[in-house]
Parts: C-alpha cells; sequence; structure tokens
C-alpha cells in the first residue's frame, strides 16, 4: 500500500500529480494549512502560494509532505 501525503491522505502518485499543476497545488497547499489549524501560514499561502509552488512540489517528490516554511 503506498504510503499517505498531505493532500487529504490521497495516494502518492495523485498527490504529486496535483502538485505538478499550480493552481491546484496552490489551492490545496492553502486548505491544508487551514485544515492543520496554522492560519497565518495560511494567509501567507494565499498570497505566496505561487512562489512557494516549486519547493511544494519538490518536497511533495522527496517527502510527501508540502513545504512548510512557517509553522504558525
Amino acid at each position: 500500500m503506498a504510503k499517505k501525503s498531505d493532500y487529504f491522505g490521497l495516494d502518492r502518485v495523485i498527490s504529486i500529480i496535483l502538485a505538478i499543476i499550480p493552481f491546484t497545488a496552490w489551492i490545496l497547499g492553502v486548505v491544508t494549512r487551514f485544515q492543520e489549524g496554522k492560519i497565518v501560514a495560511g494567509v501567507i499561502r494565499i498570497f505566496g502560494g505561487w512562489l512557494i509552488w516549486i519547493l511544494d512540489l519538490v518536497c511533495m517528490i522527496m517527502n510527501n509532505q508540502i513545504c512548510r516554511l512557517l509553522n504558525v
């Protein structure tokens, strides 16, 4: 069985495909941070999520989690 990931516990391959698409990665990154209760990080991702997209893609491929620059 495949390891579950940040994007709602979806399969690793599906999560990587969703992370490749910039708009989807941006929306899912915001939703994930709000689900974790990290309001400030979620708001920052709303406005700066496009800049974090490449980091999210690399982190999703390497360790199946989005990039967490701010843990607030």
